[in-house]
């Protein structure tokens, strides 16, 4: 018997972020703090945005974090800036980046964590306490579908190590997936961020953790977007709607499942090289489809989803559109070395992900893998 949940209330389509003074009423903020937090200050200008900063129904407060896989430090030194507003709701508009970050105060607020330090003990040993505020989930990236999970990533390069911000209650209340925040991305954030959307729903979509529906909504992600890839690459700006909602249904399938081998294989070529992360992911994504073929429940269902014919076209595929997006497709391109990959692989074991890849990983395997895309 298999189980899926997902609380997330869904606006999809241009417009949606007008939406939000609406929600934040739904959620019974109208008199109390509400923390805007924006990866550029641009976005404050915007009407549905500078609206709710006028609003006489909310305390607005506007924070700009413009950092990119925030670390430890920076989190923490979000928190002490913002600690004192102690907000009823955050609505964080941006990528991933800026998603995790506005999850993640969301367990904060109202916690004493008096030092960095106490911070990464408390991210660790999962002692942050339940969420005293909700959150709003508004991407203007397509990828990493972190307005529909529970989880944050937060990076702590001082250890070598990729923590998460895990709680089940720390759904957003809502995602307001709006294409028209993508304008003018560039082509290569565009494609990287497309690829990691296609990552997270292949992974989900053969994890052990993997279920009826989560598997229904992997294969949906991975056509949508597949089929509009080359446009996206293209420039095509009616590209973005198609990424919006495949990054989205992408999200909602690996909310319940997490994902696998890729990930936790990428976590540290990330951290080491600053390779973007849907860069690393779909590097990674034909070796460990191969490792895994023997295992995946209907491939050449996933294959189709893909627009491949097999196994083999899955590779010179990703490497074309990096390659077109403007992006390195090997880790000898990215600057690393070949000396590098032992310590690479043993950073490639990453709990929760490794474990969850339905062919067993060790250091030798994913040491193999490796070598292949080097």
């Amino acid at each position: 018997m298999d189980q899926f949940w997902n609380p997330v209330h869904t606006v999809v389509g241009d417009g949606a972020a007008a939406e939000t003074a609406d929600v934040l009423r739904q959620m019974g903020a109208q008199g109390k703090n509400v923390l805007l937090l924006v990866w550029n200050n641009a976005l404050l200008e915007r009407e549905e945005f500078a609206g709710l900063l006028s609003s006489r129904d909310f305390q607005a407060t506007p924070y700009c974090f413009q950092a990119s896989n925030p670390t430890v430090g920076q989190l923490f030194e979000t928190y002490r800036q913002t600690r004192e507003l102690k907000p009823a709701a955050v609505v964080a508009v941006g990528g991933g980046s800026i998603l995790d970050v506005g999850k993640s105060l969301c367990c904060l607020s109202g916690a004493d964590i008096p030092s960095e330090e106490e911070l990464r003990a408390a991210i660790r040993e999962k002692t942050l306490p339940s969420p005293a505020a909700r959150w709003i989930g508004i991407p203007t990236t397509a990828g990493t579908g972190s307005e529909v999970t529970c989880w944050a990533t937060i990076w702590d390069p001082d250890k070598n190590a990729k923590l998460s911000v895990e709680s089940k209650e720390n759904y957003a209340y809502a995602a307001l997936v709006d294409p028209s925040l993508a304008a003018g991305m560039p082509v290569s954030l565009a494609v990287s961020s497309g690829l990691d959307a296609v990552a997270h729903a292949v992974e989900s979509y053969w994890a052990k953790a993997s279920n009826t529906v989560s598997k229904g909504l992997a294969l949906r992600a991975v056509d949508i977007i597949m089929k509009d890839m080359d446009r996206l690459v293209d420039g095509c700006p009616e590209a973005h709607l198609s990424m919006a909602q495949g990054s989205m249904l992408a999200g909602m399938a690996f909310s319940n499942t997490k994902t696998t081998a890729c990930h936790s294989i990428s976590y540290p070529l990330t951290m080491r090289y600053n390779i973007p992360h849907g860069a690393a992911v779909s590097m990674l994504l034909a070796p460990v489809m191969r490792l895994n073929a023997p295992m995946i429940e209907d491939l050449p269902a996933l294959l189709h989803a893909l627009r491949l014919d097999s196994l083999d076209d899955v590779g010179p595929r990703v490497r074309e559109l990096l390659k077109k997006a403007g992006l390195p497709s090997s880790l000898g391109e990215w600057g690393a070395k070949e000396e590098d990959l032992p310590e690479l692989a043993k950073l490639g074991m990453t709990k929760g992900r490794a474990d969850n890849n339905p062919h067993e990983l060790n250091e030798q395997i994913i040491l193999e893998i490796l070598r292949s895309i080097y």
